[in-house]
């Protein structure tokens, strides 16, 4: 099987190689920006599969894509939010979430072997996902809650929202003007409803707003620890199974 590395950090490429070294498939070429790629494609044979990354040197990979009609199948290696990998598994484009595992890896790659997915396919998938990640607020998110105050109706803005958070069965609104609102969404209904960019569920209790977070502290048992810039009623802590995709998500 003949494979390409196409990955902006050189560490990263090389630990790559070495996990593909390990299941006995050899990469032996690895690029690291979107001109780079272009480059090697018009004067190369392409390879049967190219483990790719999104966010290159110089600006999205999908714009090799733009330039030269590719001839392999794809796996992905990102570390985008969860929305945008929805967009894969929808697409049926294998992905890896970064940091890579080696099981997943592995997994993926026995997966390629079995499906063989065709070129055609792909082309028209890509052009689907690089819509979805490039334009994310395509989708309608809520903008705007609504909440019932006594015979009055009060409009407050995602943007105003340090946090959701559940207590005795019900969910709340809290706002950076430090006041609390009960909705009548759950949390697992607000799935569907935030903005992954913003919005992140750290653990049963807690989605946070990216933008309120003051300050991050290691905790026990490999955690995290929020503080928010407001709200302090509670602990917020991102559960341990949650850690890597928060980390992921701040970036």
């Amino acid at each position: 099987m003949n494979v390409l590395i196409i990955e902006d950090e050189k560490p990263s490429a090389r630990r790559l190689q070495r996990m593909l070294a390990e299941i006995n498939i050899e990469a032996q070429v690895m690029l690291h920006s979107v001109e780079e790629a272009v480059n090697w494609f018009q004067k190369n044979e392409h390879p049967d599969l190219i483990l790719l990354d999104i966010q290159l040197s110089d600006g999205l990979s999908f714009e090799i894509f733009e330039q030269v009609a590719v001839k392999s199948a794809i796996i992905f290696t990102t570390a985008y939010d969860e929305y945008a990998l929805k967009a894969f598994k929808l697409n049926s484009i294998d992905y890896l979430l970064k940091p890579i595992d080696e099981e997943e890896l592995e997994t993926a790659i026995d997966k390629f072997k079995n499906k063989q997915s065709t070129p055609q396919n792909l082309q028209v998938n890509l052009e689907q996902i690089r819509k979805l990640l490039i334009n994310p607020l395509d989708k309608n998110y809520k903008k705007r809650f609504t909440i019932k105050i006594g015979q009055h109706l009060k409009m407050i803005s995602i943007d105003d929202i340090e946090c959701f958070y559940s207590e005795n069965k019900g969910t709340y609104i809290f706002t950076s003007d430090n006041r609390d609102y009960l909705i009548d969404s759950t949390l697992e209904q607000l799935d569907d409803l935030l903005d992954p960019v913003k919005f992140f569920r750290v653990n049963r209790k807690f989605y946070v707003n990216v933008n309120s977070i003051k300050d991050i502290i290691s905790y026990t048992n490999s955690r995290l620890k929020i503080i928010l810039n407001t709200f302090s009623e509670y602990e917020i802590i991102v559960s341990r199974e949650k850690v890597k995709d928060f980390k992921n998500w701040i970036g």
